[in-house]
């Protein structure tokens, strides 16, 4: 087998109707902080320490079509990893009533019996965001 040629991901960008409300949630919600910003695009870079988010504003938000996970090619989802079920619950209580959230389905096991729990959202603007616990 080859070596793998890439060291995992460097950064994820995200189109958003609402750069504002992106960043607050990632931000305010989440405990993101704001590393950088280029307002001419406009994009802004948040980050938790280990994972980059490039959040780029679109041209025209209300002739955007929204994601369809079913008929759309693209990012399904994007997952982010918590440390334990505490910090699962954590997420949760603190995004369920966030402003421009809709939970998908709330903390549970990935699949029947599982000791990995998740919960799947979508954010502000629409994008599905998993919080993952980490696989034992």
């Amino acid at each position: 087998m080859t070596e793998p040629l890439t060291t995992g991901a460097h950064h994820v960008g995200l189109a958003v109707p609402d750069l504002d409300q992106a960043a607050a949630f990632f931000c305010d919600a989440l405990g993101f902080s704001v590393v950088g910003e280029v307002p001419a695009y406009p994009a802004r870079f948040v980050s938790d320490g280990s994972v980059l988010l490039t959040l780029w504003q679109v041209e025209d938000p209300a002739s955007c079509s929204p994601f369809d996970r079913r008929r759309n090619v693209g990012l399904h989802h994007l997952a982010l990893g918590v440390r334990d079920a505490e910090g699962l619950e954590q997420v949760h209580q603190r995004i369920a009533d966030w402003p421009g959230v809709s939970i998908e389905f709330g903390p549970g096991p990935m699949r029947p019996g599982s000791a990995v729990h998740h919960l799947i959202a979508a954010i502000p603007g629409g994008i599905r965001v998993e919080f993952a616990m980490p696989f034992v």
